[in-house]
């Protein structure tokens, strides 16, 4: 194949330069991947009704979240274990996420330590996506180490109690290479816990109580990720999170869950501007980012488009498909008449 044109193009690449049961772990979802499918599928079923003699000679795709100016409003998602796709694993996401002026979402199952990440791209803007322990004291420690290492929010995934079945993993008997690390942010061994990637049991099933205490002992504001209601969401500003992530886990835990386009003109609904509102699954398509805006999100995030360029080639490889998914954005908006960020509204979309 030639150099990839497109999010999809950088798959099949990947594909044939992952083991496969590397690359079926980052693709797969859970059970029979219904939901998997119905992300991509939903984005697709929704039509643009483009507005025409709008001067659009010039296109502005700037956007701000949380206070964080970005060059595109599409920022990466969580997603565990680089080293997997490439060696240099988180830093080189991270240094491609800073070139491309936007920001990295850091997994708590994170193959390079938080604060390796950070130092790789030190004056760009970064979030940490947390799993807690079982024990609250750790869970702390985590946090405290983020707040440390210049991450500004803390994202907190909540569609996770227990880890969904993912089949494909079954199948493969998937288990981190030998070498690699495999515990919370990154952290050695000798300093921390083992985690339990292959089991999300003994972590704790968190309530909404738990909101109230990791927002009291964290420094930095804190974001729901995973919600897919719009009563969920109604009450998750209601409790002080700063920002709602409509997010089904890319389809990985719970099977013929509601596509997050089909959920989130809802949640926008319900939050109802309080906050902003993130969205992300099948993201692969300027389009798909216009759609998103159109609904109400201030944001898209991609996932595994993330890791198909960095199997590719690296930190250049994430930069091209942030890059190509900015040049798409762009020219949807020129077609679409929409010079910049807010001028996209609800009247663009249609089913």
């Amino acid at each position: 194949m030639a150099d990839p044109v497109n999010v999809d193009e950088f798959e099949a690449l990947a594909r044939d330069r992952l083991e496969k049961s590397v690359y079926d772990y980052f693709a797969g979802g859970a059970e029979d991947e219904v939901t998997l499918r119905g992300n991509r599928e939903a984005l697709r079923r929704l039509a643009l009704r483009y507005r025409v003699l709008v001067d659009v000679s010039r296109v502005d795709t700037a956007a701000t979240l949380l206070g964080i100016p970005l060059s595109i409003p599409v920022i990466l998602a969580p997603t565990a274990l680089h080293r997997m796709a490439h060696p240099d694993g988180e830093r080189a996401t991270a240094r491609a996420a800073a070139a491309a002026g936007t920001l990295m979402t850091l997994s708590t199952v994170s193959s390079v330590a938080l604060e390796e990440v950070a130092s790789s791209a030190p004056s760009a803007p970064r979030w940490f996506q947390l799993y807690c322990y079982p024990e609250r004291a750790d869970t702390e420690a985590l946090i405290a180490r983020a707040h440390r290492a210049g991450y500004q929010a803390i994202v907190l995934t909540v569609d996770a109690p227990i880890l969904g079945r993912r089949e494909r993993d079954l199948r493969n008997a998937f288990a981190v290479p030998e070498g690699m690390a495999a515990h919370p942010a990154g952290q050695p061994k000798a300093a921390a816990r083992q985690w339990p990637l292959s089991s999300l049991i003994g972590l704790p099933a968190l309530c909404w109580s738990d909101l109230s205490w990791i927002r009291r002992v964290s420094p930095l504001p804190v974001i729901l990720k995973g919600i897919v209601r719009g009563d969920d969401a109604r009450r998750a500003v209601e409790e002080g999170a700063a920002a709602v992530w409509v997010s089904n886990h890319g389809g990985r835990q719970l099977d013929t869950a509601i596509p997050t386009a089909d959920a989130l003109e809802e949640v926008v609904a319900a939050v109802g501007g309080r906050a902003p509102v993130i969205f992300d699954g099948g993201v692969r398509r300027g389009t798909d980012v216009l759609k998103a805006l159109a609904l109400g999100a201030a944001a898209a995030a991609i996932g595994r488009a993330q890791l198909w360029g960095l199997a590719v080639g690296g930190e250049q490889g994430v930069r091209r498909v942030l890059e190509m998914i900015r040049d798409e954005l762009a020219l949807a908006m020129a077609l679409g008449g929409c010079r910049a960020i807010s001028e996209i509204d609800r009247s663009l979309v249609v089913p």
